[in-house]
């Protein structure tokens, strides 16, 4: 067994379907002699209706970070999140920071919105009159499925993911060979009701977590009260979380902010591993007590890098990281790979 890093790196992975293993980011840390801990969705049935906010933050995260407190007792974790796990994380370590718990050692947050002023063409399918159709929906059947907020998702980019495959598939008989991302994306999963009408009604419309609002144990989780070191990614094609959205976190933490602009979009601009032809990405540190640069005055001031972002995330953790130790034992804390949840139909 490789030795691992003493400050051990937990990807908390929620939303966007299940992880992406063999070509995924987390195979790259494991890869450089990184200890991962990854968890995914659930994927939920009607019995799992009445699950909230709370409860992911709670037996998600939270959960997660116990798990790996009693594999490494003292040691601090690098806490990764990805789409909406990135907004769950950002507010469980606000709600971590506000309570004067440090076990975090930083924060990298993939695709993943804190502010929700300018969703994109997602805002489309989210005003109050659709919101009252989806609650009902949900509240009908006890979850969203999975079908439906697929087809939502390829609906933003129909001229690529509906129309020109159809062309493609039903018109000229040209099958698209499977692929690791394709597999990935078709692994949608469901949300339960009351978790994903809060999603949408706290975050969305009423914007909770930017403003300083949201809730978390009866006091309100302030992102700025994060002041570990971020690792923030967005890419230039996202239609699911714009990346001028995410860049929105340097205007609400008083943390030192690694920003990383990537090719591609919302799936494939993160799954893009060293070697990928025609990645390429822009970086740059935002020092806490420097000025901040508007999105369009960040793109400007920073030339693309050929290759993967993979790479300079790769060195930031190190940078962030203690010395290298052998392995722990991994205990009864965790189940045998890939987990039980993939059993389940």
């Amino acid at each position: 067994m490789m030795p691992r890093r003493s400050a051990s790196a937990c990807s908390i992975r929620a939303g966007c379907s299940a992880m992406p293993c063999a070509r995924g980011w987390n195979c790259a840390a494991t890869r450089s002699g990184r200890m991962v801990f990854a968890i995914s969705w659930r994927n939920q049935d009607a019995s799992d209706r009445e699950l909230d906010m709370e409860d992911y933050r709670r037996m998600g995260v939270m959960a997660a970070l116990e798990a790996i407190g009693e594999i490494l007792p003292g040691q601090k974790i690098h806490a990764t999140g990805y789409c909406l796990g990135g907004t769950l994380l950002s507010i469980a370590a606000a709600a971590l920071a506000r309570d004067g718990d440090d076990r975090l050692a930083s924060v990298t947050l993939l695709a993943a919105q804190v502010d929700f002023t300018e969703p994109g063409e997602l805002a489309l399918f989210i005003d109050p009159s659709q919101m009252h159709f989806l609650d009902s929906m949900m509240w009908n059947r006890g979850y969203l499925s999975a079908d439906q907020m697929a087809g939502a998702f390829q609906l933003l980019r129909s001229n690529d993911l509906v129309w020109s495959r159809m062309v493609r598939e039903y018109l000229m008989g040209e099958r698209t060979p499977m692929s690791d991302l394709m597999a990935w994306n078709a692994d949608s999963t469901r949300m339960p009701w009351r978790m994903h009408a809060e999603y949408l009604q706290r975050l969305y419309l009423d914007n909770e977590l930017a403003a300083g609002r949201f809730m978390v144990g009866g006091r309100p989780a302030i992102l700025q009260n994060i002041r570990l070191p971020m690792f923030v990614v967005g890419t230039e094609r996202d239609h699911v979380a714009p990346w001028k959205s995410v860049y929105k976190i340097h205007q609400f933490t008083d943390a030192e902010i690694t920003f990383a602009l990537t090719s591609g979009g919302h799936n494939a601009g993160i799954v893009s591993p060293p070697g990928h032809p025609r990645r390429q990405y822009r970086i740059g540190v935002h020092d806490r007590d420097a000025p901040l640069l508007s999105a369009g005055e960040w793109l400007d001031a920073h030339d693309p890098v050929p290759g993967s972002w993979w790479t300079a995330w790769g060195d930031w953790l190190t940078a962030h990281s203690g010395a290298m130790v052998s392995p722990p034992a991994m205990g009864t804390a965790l189940g045998d790979a890939p987990g039980s949840y993939v059993h389940q139909r």
